[in-house]
């Protein structure tokens, strides 16, 4: 017989996956939660899930507002701890989000959507029984979110999502974005990113050139705007659109 299992579903494709779970846990309920208000409903709304199935990258316009490191705070937040399987896709894209989904010990498998939906149904009924499939190692270069984690890797994290989001193109525009000292955004490359940059095997020298540093966080900049929103940074955590930032672009001080 099979189990009377409360599924939470947390995907902008939830819908497609919805019916083949239900048959295969007829007994149970699955609730498919699309976007972020739809996930807050679901896990306010009940007193916990036996299982939740989120997306690590969600494959929308919302891919740099929301992710499953977002679901994960929102289960947190409402109290509602559950088991979580996070479902990827497989792209170098989200290697920066696994390198802190695989710390959380909520999570309790990694499921590769290539896997086909079989293998998925057999993580949920391990992990649903309290199983932990095998996952990933923990990265051995240094994760971003460790570095952020303490000390002048927030001012550091502040600063890279000032970058990332469009809101910063000079050391002058990330002072103001970031609200630091001239003097700190201008030790961006050399005691703050820089740094981290090159202990990631990323840059072939400690001290980082400022152009190196602003691409980076352009092409990282889907984690360091969820890192953001998630610690406290809500007014650099989104991007802008690139007209209000031309004043800027010419900017003859910086």
């Amino acid at each position: 017989m099979d189990e009377p299992l409360r599924i939470l579903v947390a995907s902008p494709l939830g819908r497609i996956i919805e019916p083949a779970l239900a048959a295969r846990f007829p007994a149970g309920s699955v609730t498919v939660a699309l976007d972020r208000a739809q996930v807050v409903r679901a896990v306010r709304g009940r007193l916990r899930h036996d299982i939740v199935v989120s997306d690590l990258m969600w494959n929308s316009e919302a891919e740099f507002t929301f992710d499953g490191l977002d679901v994960l705070q929102i289960l947190r937040d409402a109290d509602r701890a559950s088991p979580v399987v996070m479902a990827t896709q497989g792209h170098g894209a989200e290697r920066d989000h696994l390198e802190e989904v695989v710390v959380h010990e909520e999570v309790r498998g990694i499921y590769s959507k290539s896997a086909g939906p079989q293998v998925l149904f057999e993580m949920v009924r391990e992990v649903a029984a309290g199983g932990t499939p095998a996952r990933p190692e923990q990265p051995a270069i240094p994760p971003i979110h460790a570095y952020f984690a303490h000390g002048r890797g927030r001012t550091a994290g502040r600063m890279a999502g000032a970058i990332a989001s469009g809101r910063a193109v000079s050391h002058h525009t990330l002072a103001a974005a970031a609200n630091v000292r001239y003097d700190t955004a201008a030790k961006i490359g050399r005691e703050y990113l820089g740094d981290l940059i090159w202990r990631r095997g990323e840059h072939g020298e400690p001290t980082v050139p400022a152009s190196v540093v602003y691409r980076w966080c352009g092409e990282h900049a889907r984690y360091i705007l969820s890192w953001c929103r998630r610690h406290g940074h809500a007014d650099v955590a989104t991007r802008v659109v690139s007209e209000p930032m031309k004043e800027h672009v010419h900017d003859p001080r910086g």
